[in-house]
């Protein structure tokens, strides 16, 4: 089965990203990775990958992140479908990812493997 435009993360905020990810090991099992004092991910134990992860920043709608093999084109097809673009590609440790709107206003991301 193909990754490729596949939902693959989700990343929620806290003002304690470090009591959250304790929280989520404590309550689901979960395994997790402090990535410094502002980012916790977690395995939800469904694969050998992150599943998700917690930012620091007041608490917000969870953040959905889609999985593109193309960063670009999948960039040009949210565009071309009549979204919009609100924090253009860049880079992060492991990958690259935009952030966009979709014509009624839901904010998601994609990613890809850093390439």
């Amino acid at each position: 089965m193909s990754r490729h435009h596949s939902l693959d993360y989700v990343e929620f905020t806290s003002p304690d990203p470090s009591a959250t990810g304790l929280f989520l090991s404590e309550a689901f099992g979960w395994r997790t990775a402090e990535y410094g004092p502002d980012y916790v991910g977690f395995e939800d134990g469904e694969e050998a990958h992150e599943a998700g992860g917690v930012a620091r920043g007041e608490n917000a709608a969870p953040l959905a992140i889609v999985y593109s093999a193309d960063l670009e084109a999948t960039e040009a097809s949210v565009v071309a479908a009549g979204g919009v673009v609100v924090t253009p590609i860049f880079a992060f440790p492991g990958g690259r990812r935009f952030v966009f709107r979709d014509p009624a206003g839901v904010t998601m991301a994609v990613w890809s493997d850093a390439t």
